[in-house]
């Protein structure tokens, strides 16, 4: 366990502060996570889960990569890009997502559970033929285990390998804590375990494919203003931080050899992730969620 960072009180305001606004909500969606007391999320709080979801720039990274493999599948590409706000409100529907995914670890029980329910009903909605041909539908339990997979995968890779090394046990733990939850939105199929895992990826590779629509992502994303003003600069390499987790024959499948990370790149990345690991985000939802359940907000960075 990496131990936390002492700063003085300023710069740690203006860190948290930054990291803060990578993690924040879209206007209109905030949400205090310190309430109400004493209330349970969906996930424990002494689970891999709670450890990986508090670092900023892994979750940046690891969120970016699940989009790449959600977006080579054709189904789930086409539903993103033919029912979603990305192409015209790219940083609303990114922060959305990121509130999905705090309150699905963080998040009290009750609200979570709702949240979800939200989630699987406006998904009813959602279905569509692909530029292939092929009809989809949102809710179709194959893309949802797939989606539910990508997250996983990427959130676990990017801790991984940038911040941490985790145990094969910690990976399985992990797998099957987002497992648990997934079951709420309908993929029931959603790997528990490593080995499920790389059995699921085996399954799918026949069906990812190229498509303009990544690139077309990759460069939204270069643009739109993700990060902070501060760590705006490092954007791109973050973005190429995302790639360099898929699989090296995928990246090449889907035309990403330019995006791959740069050996100075992948030093320098693993120091800021591994910086994020180290300040105490005190008013962020792992840190209120923790105050929610009698434990300091510090609790996670201590541990």
């Amino acid at each position: 366990m990496i131990d936390a960072l002492a700063l003085p009180e300023p710069l740690l305001r203006r860190i948290g502060a930054a990291a803060s606004e990578m993690m924040g909500s879209a206007p209109g969606m905030d949400f205090d996570f310190s309430v109400p007391a004493g209330e349970p999320a969906l996930v424990p709080a002494d689970s891999v889960s709670w450890r990986v979801f508090k670092n900023p720039v892994t979750l940046f990274i690891g969120g970016v990569a699940a989009v790449i493999l959600e977006l080579a599948e054709p189904g789930v590409r086409d539903g993103v890009w033919q029912h979603s706000s990305f192409r015209t409100d790219a940083l609303t529907r990114l922060r959305r997502t990121g509130l999905a995914a705090m309150m699905t670890v963080y998040g009290p029980r009750g609200r979570a559970e709702a949240m979800i329910a939200g989630v699987v009903r406006a998904h009813d909605r959602v279905a569509g033929v692909t530029s292939e041909g092929h009809g989809y539908r949102a809710n179709d339990p194959v893309l949802l285990d797939w989606v539910q997979a990508t997250a996983s995968y990427g959130f676990i890779r990017a801790y991984h390998f940038h911040v941490e090394r985790l145990s094969y046990r910690e990976r399985d733990s992990a797998l099957a804590e987002g497992a648990a939850v997934a079951r709420l939105y309908g993929a029931i199929g959603a790997p528990k375990s490593e080995a499920r895992m790389a059995a699921l990826f085996a399954k799918m590779d026949a069906r990812l494919v190229p498509s303009p629509i990544i690139h077309d992502f990759l460069a939204i994303m270069v643009k739109v203003p993700a990060l902070p003003r501060v760590a705006r600069p490092f954007q791109k390499m973050l973005l190429r931080a995302a790639v360099s987790l898929l699989p090296d024959p995928l990246i090449d499948r889907l035309g990403l050899e330019d995006w791959r990370l740069r050996g100075f790149e992948r030093r320098l990345v693993r120091a800021v992730a591994r910086m994020a690991e180290r300040v105490p985000l005190l008013d962020s939802p792992p840190a209120k969620a923790s105050e929610r359940l009698g434990l300091p907000a510090d609790w996670l960075w201590k541990r």
